[in-house]
């Protein structure tokens, strides 16, 4: 990954590039105020967020990889809550299934201390279209 940076949303989230592994990006995100849903425990909608940053960042590693500089345009997202996210940070991971010419299918996981215990899960479906020109 050359220069990813994570777009406004997920810094104003806390989303941070944690490590790479594999050459996929691993995106870690702290507990804070901003994260937090009822009272020690993360929102829902910050895991989607984070699930959501880390297929998009896996899905870029692999499109650079393979030369490809197409634009990922989502065509939908399914999140499975597995279990409440607590006071800690929390990590995500995505695997890109398939990377075709026009679609591309990637898998996230998240979790906090055990990988084996995830916080939730996501499939996410992408249109690729051809890079802007100008």
């Amino acid at each position: 990954m050359s220069d990813y940076k994570l777009p406004p949303y997920a810094r104003a989230m806390g989303m941070e590039i944690d490590h790479i592994e594999d050459g996929v990006p691993i995106i870690g995100m702290d507990f804070a105020d901003r994260t937090m849903g009822r009272p020690g425990f993360l929102h829902g909608g910050a895991i989607g967020g984070l699930l959501e940053m880390a297929g998009y960042a896996a899905l870029r590693a692999e499109l650079e990889r393979q030369g490809n500089d197409a634009r990922m345009k989502p065509i939908n997202i399914n999140i499975e809550y597995l279990r409440g996210g607590m006071s800690e940070r929390t990590y995500a991971r995505g695997e890109v299934l398939r990377a075709g010419r026009r679609v591309a299918n990637v898998r996230v996981e998240a979790w906090q201390g055990d990988r084996e215990k995830l916080v939730a899960s996501s499939w996410m479906n992408f249109l690729l279209a051809p890079a802007r020109e100008g």
